[in-house]
């Protein structure tokens, strides 16, 4: 996938499990077994195709006609890391990027929000986490029809957020909000979990009691965010450590980027997978790693890939990586972790030649872990700076992660603190 002339990506080759011992106390990024992204499908939501207390599954008759129902993706582990579609000749810095696979082309009455693509017409597929929609209504509620596994939405209606909603497992017309007082409402749909609970297609969008209205525009702030378990909201929601991955305790909607997005006025796009490092997974999964899965839109889907030139660009990167790189002993060497990273950054500057980008990685390693992980990030910012790019810039999160959820993973107070920490370096680099 991703391809400079310096480096080759290094994929992790020791056995496919996640479940191995951390070293020196330090949690994982990856956190439990599942973590790394081996759950199922249906990954742990309800069963039975029980509904969420936001709303109940909308009957028959709203669903849109015509067209066949989409594979709505494959779960999974993300693939085989395979090379995908064809590379051109594109990019700056000399880095070979690859022509964007089905761009979608959506007649849906919303503005989709996150990275999809149109690789299951006439439906719109979307996978990674925060990924969803925005509509307008002058109406009631709102129903959509989707195709794919069971997944969670959080819900929010004219700026107040509502119960989230559960959705059943196969193509189904599904109540986003009913009951509301007639009128004009705008509605926001945000997938909570991330992708490796499975792909999702959406093919219809439709008012009850009403009609659907234009979508408001787009901000015109976009923050990406690069990561792992933490960048998803991994265990957020958990009362303490004893909990393991489960949908039911992961919101991205609470995570610090989506957070930092929220207070910037801004839409976030989140790529991020469990388990995922540079260049080690967490115990050292088989498996691609982030960079590998960096240009998909479909993270478990190589032929899938980002239309990058025809959307908009982020104005700030975020890369919250390295956690699972050093958290249990399959630790790279320190020169393929800053080639790996520098890599990365080539591709995000080839992609984004205007955007700040803020390397970071916390809060869950510490003691000489942590000052690995810094070092070689700093190591890999420096190599950037040192070829002209102003725009780039390592900094230490500090943030504790105090009272963690699941698996030892930051709670949403602590997801908070890193979004209120991060903020004035945000403002400091662009003038927010």
């Amino acid at each position: 996938m991703l391809r400079s002339s310096a480096l080759a990506f290094i994929l992790a080759t020791c056995t496919a499990s996640c479940a191995g011992t951390m070293k020196g106390g330090d949690a994982a990024g990856g956190g439990a077994p599942s973590a790394g992204g081996s759950t199922s499908s249906g990954g742990a939501t309800t069963t039975g195709g029980a509904q969420g207390t936001g709303g109940s599954t909308a009957s028959g008759g709203s669903t849109a006609s015509g067209g066949t129902p989409g594979a709505g993706g494959q779960s999974g582990s993300g693939g085989g890391g395979g090379s995908g579609a064809a590379t051109n000749s594109g990019g700056s810095n000399g880095v070979a990027l690859d022509p964007p696979s089905c761009p979608t082309v959506s007649s849906l009455p919303v503005r989709l929000v996150g990275r999809n693509d149109g690789c299951a017409v006439p439906g719109v597929r979307q996978a990674w986490s925060g990924t969803g929609f925005v509509a307008a209504i002058n109406g009631t509620g709102l129903l959509f029809e989707q195709d794919g596994p069971s997944v969670e939405y959080t819900v929010i209606v004219d700026g107040s957020e509502q119960n989230k909603i559960v959705t059943q497992a196969g193509r189904n017309a599904i109540t986003a909000v009913a009951d509301l007082p007639s009128g004009e409402h705008t509605i926001e749909v945000y997938r909570r979990g991330e992708a490796s609970f499975g792909a999702t297609t959406l093919y219809a969008v439709e008012a009850d009691g009403g009609l659907t209205m234009t979508p408001p525009a787009a901000p015109s702030r976009l923050i990406e965010v690069i990561g792992d378990s933490i960048s998803c909201g991994y265990g957020n929601e958990g009362a303490d450590t004893s909990c393991g991955f489960s949908a039911d305790t992961e919101n991205h909607y609470m995570a610090y980027g989506a957070i930092l997005a929220r207070t910037f006025d801004a839409d976030v796009s989140t790529v991020a997978w469990s388990g995922r490092g540079v260049v080690s997974n967490y115990n050292g999964e088989a498996g691609p790693t982030l960079p590998d899965l960096y240009e998909r839109a479909i993270p478990d889907d190589e032929t899938s890939i980002w239309d990058f030139a025809g959307n908009k660009a982020a104005d700030l990167v975020i890369i919250n990586l390295g956690t699972n790189d050093y958290s249990t002993d399959h630790d790279p060497t320190d020169q393929s972790f800053v080639a790996t990273y520098s890599a990365l950054l080539e591709v995000l500057r080839a992609h984004y030649p205007k955007a700040a980008i803020l390397c970071t990685v916390g809060p869950m390693l510490s003691g000489t872990d942590l000052d690995t992980a810094r070092a070689n990030i700093a190591a890999a910012v420096a190599t950037r700076v040192s070829a002209g790019d102003s725009k780039v810039r390592a900094y230490e999160l500090t943030t504790p992660n105090d009272s963690p959820g699941c698996d030892w993973h930051p709670t949403i107070a602590t997801h908070t603190a890193m979004a209120s920490e991060l903020a004035p370096i945000v403002t400091e680099m662009l003038g927010w």
